[in-house]
């Protein structure tokens, strides 16, 4: 599954479940680099989730600002079309 079909997948089931979230969008003059791919608010928590590919690699930026935003005391991971429903039986 291609990462862009994965974010439409993990957006829906967002969606579905009235979960706040955004997409951000990196890449331009005026945002920041390596955030998470979707930033939501899961239950009253922060959450940070960077989506991947089975086989795709984060990069030294991304895994950095998921360690700040769990230092920081919200969640934030990797998470990738193998582990979807184990992450919407942990959250959902």
């Amino acid at each position: 599954m291609r990462e862009s079909q994965f974010q439409a997948k993990v957006i829906k089931f967002l969606k579905e479940h009235d979960v706040w979230h955004v997409k951000y969008w990196a890449g331009s003059q005026y945002t920041k680099e390596g955030i998470p791919d979707i930033l939501a608010c899961i239950d009253g928590t922060f959450h940070g989730i960077e989506l991947k590919t089975d086989v795709g690699t984060p990069s030294k930026l991304q895994l950095y600002n998921i360690r700040k935003i769990k230092d920081s005391g919200g969640e934030a991971y990797i998470l990738r079309p193998k582990d979807f429903e184990s992450w919407k039986a942990r959250w959902f």
